[in-house]
């Protein structure tokens, strides 16, 4: 029997990025609960494979003296996630203005919301100064970007 093969960057709903994640037991700390640095890794992997699925990787933003650093993560922890939970991350980008791109990501575990955060991302070049966006990266995420509200 063959069956549909799974996604593993995640899917799109609409402008909205999901990310599966599963809780092994490598994430958790002694207690059996998520260990909070870990959150960080997981909206990064829902950051990174939003623009993996949108044609921007991080080699070819390399390959043109190209990267992005967070300067701003305001988190807000609300429920403990522990081993074994399916979580998923969700990834909205809400804007690009300038050498910054703003994003709102969350996880949940089914309908119950785990941690929410708002990033700042500047993009760089590799020496680390920053750098607006290219024009073919412009390109690729503003029909992305998260309709903004009147």
């Amino acid at each position: 029997m063959s069956q549909e093969p799974i996604p593993t960057a995640g899917v799109f709903v609409g402008t909205e990025h999901q990310l599966p994640v599963r809780i092994y037991y490598e994430d958790t700390d002694f207690s059996g609960i998520v260990y909070h640095a870990n959150y960080l890794r997981y909206f990064e992997r829902g950051r990174s494979d939003f623009f993996r699925m949108i044609g921007v990787s991080h080699t070819e933003l390399a390959a043109i003296d190209t990267a992005f650093a967070i300067t701003r993560m305001e988190i807000d922890f609300k429920r403990a996630a522990r081993v074994d939970d399916a979580l998923v991350v969700h990834t909205v980008w809400n804007r690009i203005k300038g050498v910054r791109l703003l994003a709102r990501q969350w996880i949940t575990r089914g309908e119950e919301l785990v941690c929410a955060a708002n990033v700042e991302a500047v993009c760089i070049s590799l020496d680390g100064r920053p750098r607006k966006p290219s024009a073919e990266m412009t390109a690729k995420v503003t029909p992305w970007l998260a309709p903004q509200e009147s």
